[in-house]
């Protein structure tokens, strides 16, 4: 005789709970990862915009090589979280949102003060304040990572 195997409910129900958590997880670092990708996407068109400007006007920076590299760390850390918020674990994932989000929001606040910005600039400048700080918060409440004890798979808590 051939033995039926049964499901209950109770484990479907186990399964159809961990597979909304896992949902929602690759949701949040889909937003994430999105809000980098429009950061960044804000920072090198406002680049693009500034060379324009100082090839047209005189320029009060001077473009050294240490200058320019200082600029190419600062716009390779929103590129990296691009990736970075699709493949690090929970933890490392929410903490490098975090800081890589407070670093860009401080660092663009303080470009702010630096002379008298452009309008273009105060506008792509608030542009990235915003998106940065959105990071920031939205990382921070990111819901805990808690095991599923049916699967033994981590999966974010629903409980914020």
């Amino acid at each position: 005789m051939i033995s039926e195997s049964k499901t209950s409910e109770k484990d479907l129900n186990v399964i159809k709970e961990t597979l909304e958590k896992k949902d929602a997880k690759v949701r949040q670092m889909s937003v994430l990862s999105t809000l980098w990708i429009f950061a960044t996407l804000n920072y090198v068109y406002c680049d693009v915009v500034t060379l324009f400007s100082y090839v047209t006007f005189k320029s009060p920076i001077q473009y050294t090589q240490g200058f320019l590299l200082g600029a190419a760390i600062l716009v390779e850390i929103p590129i990296g979280m691009v990736l970075m918020s699709r493949i690090l674990k929970y933890r490392a994932n929410r903490w490098a949102n975090i800081i890589a989000g407070a670093i860009m929001t401080v660092v663009q606040t303080v470009t702010l003060f630096v002379g008298t910005p452009a309008p273009y600039y105060v506008f792509f400048s608030v542009m990235e304040i915003a998106c940065t700080a959105v990071i920031v918060w939205y990382a921070w409440k990111w819901p805990a990572v808690s095991r599923s004890p049916a699967l033994g798979i981590a999966q974010p808590s629903l409980d914020v």
